[in-house]
C-alpha cells in the first residue's frame, strides 16, 4: 500500500488591509488621515473703524464714495462699475460742486478716458454727465488747456475701428463746440477731414439712415459756426476786454491765416455732399411715402451744401483776402470759384426741381417743396455764377410761385423748416432783382402782394422790411426815373402806417410778445425815418410821405366829438421807438393839423413821460423853424400846452427849467 503525503502546512503571513464589513444604511466614518478645516474666531468690536475716521469731513457720494475713488472705479473692466463711477460722480459735484472747481483738471483726466469706451451706455453716460454738469458748471473756468486734452481724444476716438465710437466721437466733439463756440475755429480743419473721410465711406459705415442723420447733423453745427466765425471771434474779443484771465487769450486765431487750408476742405467736402443728395433723392422719389429719417438726412444734406457755400462765398466777397487763398481759386473771368464745386453744383441744378412739387400727396408735396427751396437758396447765393439760363429760368418761376403761394398763405408745410427758409429767400430777394432781367416785374409784384398779406407779427415780416430796406439803401433808388420801380417804392410806403397799427396793444405792457412787438415798432419807424430823410423836396415818393400824415392820427391818438381820446400805440412804446416816431414829424413838408392835434393828446396824457413831451416840444420848433409848421398851429400847440400845465401846477416841476425855456418861446 502506498502512503499518501501528508497535507504541507501555509506559513502564517501578516494581513495588510483588514477588510472591514460595512452595513448597508450606515454612514461610513471619516478616514484617520482626514485633515480638520473647520477655522473658529471670535468677533473683534471697535469703537471707532479707521476708514470711517479717514472720510469724516470729505465729500462722498449717496454710497459713501470719494472723488478719487469713484474717479479710480471709472477704468474698472466691468461696464456696469463704470456707468456706476460715472452716475456717482454726478452726484458728488452736484452735491458738492466745489469739488468740481477744485478738482477739474483731475475729472478731465479720467473722464475724457471713457470717450472710446468699447460700452454705449458709458459713452452716453459721459455724454449726459459733460452736457448737463461739467461743462455748465466750468463754463468760465474751462481753459484752452482743458479743451485741448479732451480734443486729443475726441480726435483719436474718430480713427477708432469701431464705427459707433466714430459716430458718437462727432457728437462729443459737437458737444464741445457748443459750450465752446470759439474752440471750434482752432480744430475746423482737422474735424472737417475726419468728416471728409467718414463721408467717403458712407456706403460701408452709413448704411443705417439715423447714424447718416447723426454725422450731417453734426456737421450743419461745424459749418455754421464758420459761418458765424466772425461774431465768434468779436464777442470774445469783447470777453476778453473785461476778464484778462479768459482761457482763450492766446489760443484765438487773430486771423483768416488759417482759412485756405479749411476752404480746401470745404472744396473735397461739396462733391461728397452732392453725391450723397442725388442717392439720397433717387431712393426717395422711388418711394411711395418718403420716412422722416430720409427726409432728414436729404434737408441735412443740402443745409451742409448750402452752409460750406457760403464759407466760400463770404471769404471770396472779403475785401483783403490772402493771396494764398486766392492762389487755389481758379478764376473764371472776374470771379473767383473753385471749379471742383461749380462743376458738381452744376450737376445739383440739373436735378432741380425735385420731385413732382404739383401732384404729389399734399404731405409729400410740402416736402418736395422744402427741398427745392434748399436748393433755391444754394443757387441764389452763387447767382453772379450761374451761367445755365435754363437753371436761372427755374430759378426764378420757382421765386415767383413761392412769394405767390406765400402771399396768399396756401403753405402748411412744417413751420420751423419752411419759416427759416423763406426768410433767407426774402433776405436775398435785392440780389434777385438786381439781375432778374425780363422777370423784375413779375417778382416785384409777387414780393408786393406777399408783403401785403404776411402776419404782422411773423419772422417774413422782418424779412420783407429788411428786403425793402436794402432796396431803397441806395441814393439812386430814390431818384429813380423808373415809373414801374417807384409804384412799388409808393405800395411799400403806404403799407407802413397799416403795419404799426395792426401792431396795436394786442398784448399787455409787460409780457415777452409785447416786447418782441417793441423791435417791430422799431424797425418799421427806422424804415420810415430813412425815408423821410433820403425822399428828394418835391418828388413823387416825399409827396406819398406827406399823405402818411392822415393814417398816423390814430397812431397817436384820435378823438370823438366830446367823447375821450382813444390813444393809439405811441402811448406804450418804449422810449427808443418814440424817438424815432417823433423824429419821423420833422419829415413832413407840411404838418396837418388834425396830426398835430392827434401829438397834442399824446402830450396832454398823465402816462407820457417827461423826457418824450419835451422832446416832441423841440422837434416841432425844429419844424417851424424849418416852415414845416404854421406858426398858427404852433403857437395853438404851446397855449393849449401853458393852459394844461397851469391846471395842474405839479406838472410845471416835471418840465423843469429847459421845457419852461421851450415854454416862453
Amino acid at each position: 500500500m502506498v502512503r499518501s503525503k501528508p497535507p504541507s502546512k501555509k506559513p502564517n503571513r501578516g494581513v495588510d488591509f483588514k477588510k472591514i464589513k460595512r452595513k448597508i444604511g450606515k454612514k461610513l466614518p471619516p478616514p484617520k488621515n482626514q485633515t480638520n478645516t473647520e477655522i473658529k474666531s471670535k468677533a473683534i468690536v471697535l469703537p471707532e473703524q479707521s476708514v470711517a475716521s479717514e472720510r469724516s469731513g470729505m465729500a462722498v457720494n449717496k454710497k459713501g464714495l470719494t472723488l478719487r475713488e469713484l474717479l479710480q472705479q471709472t477704468s474698472h473692466h466691468n461696464a456696469k462699475i463704470r456707468k456706476v463711477a460715472l452716475n456717482g460722480i454726478r452726484d458728488l459735484v452736484l452735491k458738492h460742486p466745489s469739488e468740481l472747481k477744485l478738482q477739474k483738471l483731475s475729472i478731465i483726466e479720467k473722464l475724457r478716458e471713457r470717450i472710446s469706451d468699447s460700452d454705449k451706455l458709458v459713452r452716453e453716460t459721459l455724454y449726459n454727465l459733460l452736457k448737463t454738469v461739467i461743462f455748465p458748471s466750468l463754463k468760465e473756468e474751462f481753459t484752452g488747456s482743458m479743451i485741448s486734452m479732451m480734443m486729443a481724444y475726441v480726435f483719436n476716438a474718430m480713427t477708432h475701428i469701431a464705427i459707433d465710437i466714430r459716430l458718437m466721437a462727432f457728437k462729443f466733439f459737437e458737444l464741445i463746440v457748443i459750450s465752446f463756440p470759439s474752440s471750434f475755429l482752432l480744430y475746423a480743419e482737422k474735424v472737417l477731414d475726419n468728416y471728409v473721410d467718414i463721408l467717403k465711406n458712407n456706403q460701408i459705415y452709413l448704411q443705417d439712415k439715423s447714424k447718416l442723420k447723426s454725422v450731417l447733423a453734426g456737421l450743419v453745427r461745424c459749418l455754421s459756426l464758420l459761418v458765424d466765425r466772425e461774431d465768434i471771434l468779436s464777442n470774445e474779443t469783447k470777453i476778453l476786454e473785461h476778464e484778462c484771465l479768459h482761457s482763450f487769450e492766446v489760443e484765438l486765431p487773430k486771423d483768416h491765416s488759417g482759412m485756405p487750408s479749411v476752404l480746401k476742405r470745404i472744396e473735397d467736402l461739396v462733391p461728397l455732399l452732392v453725391n450723397s443728395f442725388h442717392d439720397s433723392a433717387l431712393s426717395i422719389q422711388a418711394m411711395p411715402v418718403i420716412d422722416g429719417q430720409s427726409f432728414d438726412c436729404i434737408l441735412y444734406t443740402l443745409q451742409n451744401i448750402n452752409m460750406a457755400v457760403k464759407v466760400v462765398v463770404d471769404e471770396i466777397n472779403r475785401p483783403h483776402m490772402s493771396h494764398e487763398f486766392s492762389s487755389i481759386l481758379p478764376s473764371n473771368g472776374n470771379k473767383l470759384m473753385p471749379n471742383t464745386m461749380l462743376m458738381y453744383l452744376k450737376k445739383l441744378g440739373d436735378s432741380f426741381p425735385v420731385g413732382k412739387i404739383y401732384h404729389s400727396a399734399e404731405k409729400e408735396g410740402e416736402r418736395f417743396f422744402i427741398l427745392n427751396l434748399g436748393i433755391t437758396e444754394i443757387f441764389l447765393h452763387l447767382i453772379t455764377w450761374i451761367d445755365d439760363p435754363n437753371l436761372f429760368e427755374k430759378l426764378l418761376h420757382f421765386i415767383e410761385t413761392l412769394l405767390l403761394k406765400q402771399g396768399s398763405r396756401n403753405l402748411s408745410a412744417t413751420k420751423t423748416i419752411l419759416e427759416k427758409q423763406l426768410v433767407s429767400i426774402i433776405s436775398l430777394f435785392p440780389r434777385i432783382v438786381a439781375v432778374s432781367g425780363g422777370w423784375r416785374l413779375r417778382l416785384l409784384e409777387a414780393f408786393t402782394t406777399a408783403f401785403r398779406n404776411c402776419k404782422v407779427e411773423s419772422t417774413h415780416c422782418l424779412a420783407y422790411l429788411a428786403a425793402i430796406e436794402e432796396m431803397l439803401k441806395d441814393d439812386s433808388a430814390f431818384k429813380s426815373c423808373d415809373p414801374d420801380m417807384l409804384s412799388y417804392q409808393i405800395v411799400w410806403l403806404q403799407e407802413l402806417p397799416n403795419l404799426l397799427l395792426k401792431l396795436g396793444d394786442r398784448h399787455p405792457p409787460l409780457s415777452k410778445i409785447h416786447l418782441l412787438m417793441g423791435y417791430h415798432f422799431q424797425v418799421i419807424l427806422k424804415l420810415l425815418l430813412q425815408i423821410g430823410q433820403c425822399s428828394p423836396q418835391n418828388s413823387p415818393l416825399a409827396s406819398e410821405y406827406n399823405c402818411l400824415q392822415w393814417r398816423l392820427k390814430e397812431f397817436y391818438g384820435t378823438q370823438v366829438i366830446a367823447g375821450p381820446v382813444n390813444y393809439g400805440p405811441f402811448i406804450k412804446l418804449p422810449t427808443d421807438c418814440q424817438e424815432l416816431s417823433i423824429c419821423c414829424l420833422y419829415y413832413f413838408s407840411s404838418l396837418n393839423p388834425d396830426l398835430l392835434q392827434s401829438i397834442t393828446f399824446c402830450c396832454l396824457c398823465n402816462h407820457l413821460e417827461p423826457s418824450v413831451l419835451l422832446r416832441i416840444i423841440e422837434v416841432l420848433e425844429s419844424a417851424f423853424r424849418a416852415a414845416h409848421l404854421p406858426i398858427s398851429d404852433y403857437i395853438g400847440f404851446l397855449v393849449t400846452l401853458i393852459a394844461r400845465f397851469k391846471v395842474y401846477p405839479a406838472q410845471l416841476k416835471k418840465l423843469g427849467t429847459r421845457g419852461w425855456t421851450l415854454l416862453e418861446r
